[in-house]
């Protein structure tokens, strides 16, 4: 990611969470963060606690996000004070000239009892802000990508209509769509990563592959557009992902297994190896060691099966239910 993908992606963030910006430039951005960001960013659990038992309005955090720590620098960088000429004013009559009758400044304001006992007093009182960059490998970047992780795991998302932005439509209907982006893995002592967007339609049970490729064409809103209805679903929840997770295993039983076959050998001449050595150390060791040794060969075993032994991993990335204008889906088709 370079800096414009980061500074996009965390507006995305702060706007999705209700955050309020106060000051945003291509460097930096300020926010006070809404309650939901607060409670997921600043690890402060006693103090939302205590807002929760007694009631009390909450005081969120304001922080500043430095995106561009090196412009940042050079925007902060004191610049060089004009030099200018300032006359005199003039004596008024009343002690040292330049001075009023108690010896301040011409033109300064009335002299206080705290000013004049404890030195300068300042009148107004700032807070502190605090700066966290958020640069790519940096802590407050991987936090944002753990709760984005965590709260977007799972999207509800309508098309919408054509042209955007129109203030009238016809009537649409929508079909509704569960997709679902698998992360299959085939390890072994080597690894390959493949990634898998399938989507059923809950009313008919048609299944399309790459359908992540699919949505970025299309416009995409959470709210549901007037004049509009869904169509009843006919397939539940669990049915349509049983019915994705046996399509995607019947795609994986159809790749060619001889890298296992090949990993198998590797596997089994490496514990050939491995017990070899550790044989030729039982035979050589003395009784009170055996036990030692067979400890160390079994943990080094079990590395062994691990690292090396095949094996196939399917996880969940995310997923979501889309909802799109049916017309369209059957004029395409």
């Amino acid at each position: 990611m370079n800096k414009r993908n980061i500074h996009s992606f965390v507006m995305r963030f702060l706007e999705a969470y209700d955050c309020q910006i106060l000051e945003k430039t291509p460097a930096s951005v300020t926010v006070k963060l809404s309650p939901e960001a607060d409670r997921e960013m600043t690890g402060r659990p006693y103090y939302w606690s205590f807002i929760e038992r007694t009631g009390a309005a909450a005081e969120t955090m304001t922080y500043k996000f430095v995106i561009d720590p090196e412009q940042m620098k050079l925007e902060t960088k004191p610049k060089p004070a004009a030099i200018t000429a300032v006359q005199s004013p003039p004596s008024t009559g009343y002690g040292p000239s330049g001075t009023g009758s108690a010896g301040a400044p011409a033109g300064s304001a009335p002299d206080s009892i705290l000013g004049r006992y404890f030195g300068f007093v300042p009148t107004t009182i700032t807070t502190r802000v605090p700066q966290d960059d958020v640069t790519f490998g940096s802590r407050r970047l991987d936090q944002i990508f753990g709760i984005v992780r965590e709260r977007g795991r799972f999207i509800h998302v309508f098309e919408e209509p054509f042209p955007t932005g129109a203030t009238y439509h016809a009537s649409l209907v929508y079909n509704t769509w569960l997709c679902v982006n698998y992360k299959v893995e085939l390890l072994c002592d080597r690894k390959r990563t493949e990634i898998h967007s399938l989507a059923i339609q809950l009313g008919t049970g048609e299944i399309r592959e790459h359908f992540h490729k699919q949505m970025l064409t299309k416009s995409l809103s959470p709210k549901l557009p007037a004049n509009s209805h869904i169509l009843p679903d006919t397939i539940s929840i669990p049915k349509a992902i049983n019915a994705l997770e046996m399509m995607l295993e019947r795609k994986v039983s159809t790749y060619d297994h001889r890298w296992a076959d090949e990993a198998n050998a590797r596997h089994r001449s490496e514990i050939d190896r491995v017990e070899g050595y550790y044989n030729g150390l039982l035979l050589a060791a003395e009784p009170d060691k055996r036990d030692e040794i067979e400890i160390q060969c079994r943990n080094r075993l079990e590395e062994i099966d691990w690292q090396h032994k095949p094996r196939i991993a399917v996880s969940v990335i995310n997923g979501g239910l889309f909802h799109l204008n049916a017309s369209r889906i059957a004029s395409r088709n």
